[in-house]
């Protein structure tokens, strides 16, 4: 969820006018809609709209945007800064429930941003403010704070596994971990996650993070050569039993 120099506060009542009416009823808003979905943003007390961040749909600054929804930077009445998931109105979903319940089971093992409140068209979250993972380790240069960056993320992932919570998409994961500024690895958008499949997270990240991909090429140059065929082993093994000692030896063979 990154900022830009550029932004505009918008307070809810205004959204009825153009081009903000279609960002929260995107891609094709209607009148009953849009009254239907500011009512819910009163109730969920959300005061303004902050168009903010390094995508742009309309010619307006957003934090991200994906299939289901668009996220948004938003204010509380209690001048408390949000990440806002709008749900769009072509979403093959009719709610945000779903989502709001897997990031209610990541949060109980401290992963992802916190959940906050959510409505049919809506998911409120705690606004991290930070660098996506490929635009961090552009600037990161300390081996220590990698490492450190990179072992939290498998941490993370671990819990997940342990509770039974497959996020789905960390096998190629450029949009979705941010790096806030104290260095703490959040990894986000829980929208395809699911209760129902063996989770593979662990596998997943490790294979996005050292294995395969432009990222593990950067992770490679900053911190050497790893012996791949070590990590698919170990992989391997951890698939077949994810027990503590298996993880605890993809760190290892990690060098994390």
């Amino acid at each position: 969820m990154e900022m830009t120099a550029e932004s505009l506060r918008m307070p809810i009542e205004r959204l009825v006018d153009e081009p903000y009416a279609t960002i929260i009823c995107y891609p094709k808003p209607s009148r009953v809609e849009l009254q239907k979905r500011l009512k819910e943003l009163g109730k969920l007390g959300i005061s303004a709209i902050e168009f903010s961040g390094k995508k742009q749909v309309l010619n307006l600054h957003v934090l991200g945007k994906g299939c289901v929804g668009l996220v948004l930077k938003a204010h509380r009445a209690n001048g408390e800064a949000v990440a806002l998931k709008v749900r769009r109105v072509d979403a093959d979903r009719t709610m945000m429930r779903h989502e709001a319940e897997m990031l209610k089971v990541a949060n109980s093992v401290y992963v992802g941003p916190k959940l906050l409140d959510v409505s049919k068209n809506f998911l409120v979250m705690q606004f991290v403010e930070g660098d996506l993972l490929p635009t961090w380790l552009e600037k990161c240069i300390s081996k220590t704070r990698l490492k450190k960056v990179l072992r939290s993320i498998l941490e993370q992932c671990w819990r997940l596994d342990k509770v039974g919570l497959d996020h789905g998409e960390l096998s190629h994961a450029p949009k979705h971990i941010i790096v806030n500024s104290q260095d703490k690895p959040f990894i986000l958008d829980f929208e395809t996650a699911s209760l129902n499949r063996k989770p593979a997270n662990v596998t997943s990240i490790a294979q996005f993070l050292f294995i395969s991909g432009s990222v593990a090429e950067k992770i490679s140059r900053r911190l050497g050569e790893k012996d791949r065929n070590a990590i698919i082993g170990v992989l391997r093994r951890y698939k077949a039993d994810g027990n503590r000692q298996n993880f605890e030896e993809i760190l290892k063979v990690c060098e994390v």
